[in-house]
């Protein structure tokens, strides 16, 4: 899975085209979109060291390679229920000004390139529409994405100042 998409990744930075790129991924019946420049990698689950005292969707953190990472579980973190990890839930590692952070979620399906004009804006919040996290809704093939800003996901409330050590540390 992870040299996959690294080789992906590798190609299209060759080409200076990851802008429009987005990996999508599966929560119950709903398909996201992660913007490609913020992935760093694709994991499968492993083992989680729980930390007390952080919300429900906080998972806990995970030692990859040396460097800890704390791992959300999306489904939570977007008021699903929770399900049981199997072999096809997956670990996005994402990172944005120098925080690291896994994204638990069902499965990973593709990369997609959406075009710009492509993308529509997501609905008002007065329509009861939560869209914190969405930067715009992408439509391809006749489907929809819900493409997720990883800034407001990863620099809320939760994450400000946060900085995990290093196993060197």
């Amino acid at each position: 899975m992870a040299e996959n998409f690294e080789e992906i990744k590798e190609e299209l930075q060759g080409e200076d085209t990851l802008h429009g790129r987005f990996l999508t991924f599966t929560l119950v019946d709903d398909v996201y979109g992660l913007p490609i420049e913020y992935i760093v990698e694709i994991i499968g689950i492993q083992s989680i060291t729980i930390v007390p005292n952080v919300p429900a969707y906080i998972k806990g953190i995970i030692n990859l390679r040396g460097k800890i990472i704390p791992v959300i579980d999306v489904r939570l973190k977007f008021g699903k229920e929770a399900a049981e990890y199997n072999d096809r839930t997956c670990v996005i590692v994402i990172e944005i000004s120098d925080i690291s952070v896994g994204l638990i979620v069902d499965n990973v399906d593709e990369v997609l390139t959406i075009e710009d004009d492509n993308i529509a804006a997501p609905p008002a919040n007065r329509m009861g529409f939560e869209n914190r996290y969405i930067m715009g809704i992408g439509k391809v093939n006749g489907k929809v994405q819900l493409l997720l800003d990883c800034q407001k996901l990863l620099l809320g409330d939760e994450f400000s100042g946060m900085r995990m050590p290093s196993e060197n540390e």
